[in-house]
C-alpha cells in the first residue's frame, strides 16, 4: 500500500503524569492528578482536539513491588474500564482503549464490560489484550508465593488465544437484527436470533448467550500489547491493533515483516493489524529548549532512572553501570521468566548493536520505547520516516509529562503534520473502527452466508 493511500494513526497512551520516570516531580504537574476525573477529562480532551484517534491506558493489578517499600512514582491507580466510562461521557469521538489482562478474569465478565462501554460510547472502545507475569499480581490473585502456581508464558497465551475466542464468541451471540421491539405483538427479540455458544476448552466452559444485543462496531476493537513470538502470534491471529515497543527502524522494519507474514498465515490481509508503537518524547520550541527540559528531568530523576530500567528489563540494580554495557548474559540473549521478553529484546536488541553503555541507551529510550528529543520539526520528522518506510502504521504517544506535553504536541506537531498531508485535519468517523480505517465485523448469520455463498 503506498503511503499516498494510507493515514497516519496517533494515540496517546497517558500513564498518570507522563512518561519520564521524574514526570510527577515537574514544576506543571500536580502529583494528586492521577486520580482526579479533572485531569484525566483534560488529557482526552486535549487528544480530542488534536483529533487523535484514541486514549490508551495500560493497566496493572498490583504496585510491581512490595507494600513496604517507598513508591518512586504514581501507580496505575484506576481501573481501566471505570475510568474510560467517565472519559466517554466527557468526549465525542476519541477512541477509548483498556488494557485487562487474561490471566485474572473471567472471559464473560470481560465481553459484559466492553459491550457495555462499546454501547454506551457509541462505538468507541477497544480491547488491549496483554498476560500477565508479575508475582505481585499473581500474589493478589490467589497463588501466594509459589511459582508453581503461575503458569509459564506458552501456557499464559494458550489460555489467552482461548479467552478471546470466547470474548468474541459472546460478542456475537445475538445478530445485528435480534432486537425486534415490536409493542404491537409483544415481541422483544427476533426467534432464533440470540445464540448460546456452548464453549468446553481447556481453560474455560461458558454457554452463553451475553445479555447485550451487538455493539455498535460488532465487536469492540482488539489490541494486543507485547512483541514475544507468543504475542506477535495472538496479534496475527486476532489483533486489530498493536502497541509494540519499537526503538529502531531496522527492527521496526523486522518485526513489522514478520508480524504481517504471520497474519497471512493466519488467512488474514497483510494490512488487517494497525501497528502503532510507542513514542516516548520531550518538545521545545527549538531542539536546545527540548535537551534542557529533559536535562530538568532527568537531573530531577537522579539515579531513579538507573533502577527504572533495571525493573523494565527485570534485572538487579546492582548489575548496571551508568558507563558500561549491559550486563553480558543479557546481551547474550538470557531469557527471563518475569517481564516481558518481546520489549526487552528491543532494548537489548539496541544496545548491541550499538554497542551503548547503559547511560547511551537511557537517552535512546524510555520504558522500552523509543524517544526522540526536539523541536516540533524534529517529532514530525521522525514520525514521517518511520511511516514512510512502513514500519508502523502510526504511534501511541508518550509524553514526558501530561498534560503539557501532550498540548505542546497538539498545537505544535499536529499541525505540521497535517500540512505534509499525514493526518487528519477533523474527524470523519464516528467510531474507533472508523478512525482506524477497519471494517465492522460481520454478524454470525451473515458470515456463515458469506462463507457458503
Amino acid at each position: 500500500m503506498s503511503t499516498a493511500s494510507r493515514e497516519l494513526h496517533l494515540g496517546v497512551n497517558v500513564l498518570s503524569d507522563g512518561m519520564h520516570p521524574a514526570a510527577w516531580q515537574h514544576p506543571s504537574a500536580d502529583p494528586d492528578w492521577f486520580t482526579d476525573p479533572a485531569f484525566w477529562i483534560e488529557v482526552a480532551q486535549i487528544a480530542e482536539r488534536g483529533t487523535l484517534d484514541a486514549l490508551f491506558l495500560a493497566d496493572s493489578p498490583s504496585l510491581f513491588q512490595k507494600p513496604d517499600e517507598p513508591l518512586v512514582a504514581p501507580p496505575l491507580a484506576l481501573d481501566p474500564l471505570v475510568l474510560l466510562s467517565t472519559l466517554a461521557s466527557a468526549t465525542t469521538h476519541l477512541g477509548l482503549i483498556g488494557t485487562v489482562s487474561t490471566s485474572f478474569e473471567e472471559p464473560y465478565n470481560l465481553a459484559r464490560r466492553f459491550s457495555s462501554l462499546d454501547h454506551l460510547s457509541r462505538g468507541r472502545v477497544a480491547w488491549n489484550v496483554v498476560t500477565s507475569s508479575d508475582p505481585y499480581a499473581w500474589n493478589n490473585f490467589g497463588h501466594g508465593d509459589d511459582p508453581g502456581g503461575r503458569p509459564d508464558r506458552r501456557d499464559r497465551y494458550r489460555r489467552a488465544a482461548e479467552f478471546i475466542d470466547v470474548v468474541r464468541a459472546l460478542w456475537d451471540s445475538w445478530d445485528d437484527d435480534a432486537v425486534l421491539a415490536d409493542k404491537r405483538t409483544g415481541a422483544f427479540s427476533r426467534a432464533g436470533a440470540i445464540h448460546t455458544i456452548d464453549h468446553r476448552g481447556e481453560f474455560f466452559s461458558v454457554d452463553g448467550p451475553l445479555t447485550l444485543p451487538r455493539s455498535p462496531q460488532g465487536h469492540p476493537v482488539l489490541f494486543q500489547a507485547g512483541g514475544s513470538p507468543g504475542g506477535l502470534d495472538l496479534a496475527a491471529r486476532y489483533a486489530d491493533g498493536v502497541f509494540a515497543a519499537q526503538a529502531s527502524l531496522p527492527d521496526a522494519l523486522r518485526n513489522a515483516d514478520e508480524l504481517r507474514s504471520r497474519t497471512v498465515a493466519y488467512g488474514r490481509p497483510r494490512d488487517a493489524i494497525r501497528i502503532m508503537p510507542g513514542l516516548s518524547f520531550v518538545l521545545g520550541s527549538t531542539d536546545d529548549e527540548a535537551r534542557r527540559r529533559n536535562d530538568e528531568l532527568n537531573e530531577l530523576a537522579g539515579e531513579r532512572r538507573l533502577a527504572h530500567l533495571a525493573g523494565q528489563i527485570s534485572v538487579d540494580p546492582g548489575e548496571l553501570d551508568w558507563d558500561k554495557p549491559l550486563p553480558q548474559w543479557l546481551l547474550d540473549g538470557a531469557v527471563t521468566d518475569t517481564g516481558s521478553q518481546g520489549a526487552r529484546d528491543i532494548v537489548v536488541n539496541l544496545a548491541r548493536r550499538e554497542e551503548l553503555t547503559v547511560r547511551q541507551l537511557l537517552d535512546r529510550v524510555i520504558t522500552w520505547h523509543r524517544l526522540v528529543i526536539g523541536s516540533p520539526e524534529r517529532i514530525a520528522d521522525a514520525i514521517e520516516e518511520w511511516f514512510v518506510a512502513g514500519a508502523v502504521d502510526g504511534f501511541n504517544l508518550m509524553p514526558d509529562v501530561f498534560p503539557s506535553g501532550l498540548e505542546l504536541f497538539v498545537d505544535h506537531v499536529v499541525p505540521i503534520l497535517r500540512d505534509r498531508g499525514l493526518f487528519r485535519r477533523e474527524y470523519r468517523h464516528t467510531t474507533l473502527r472508523g478512525h482506524l480505517g477497519l471494517q465492522r465485523p460481520l454478524d454470525r448469520r451473515a458470515e456463515q452466508a458469506a462463507q457458503t455463498g
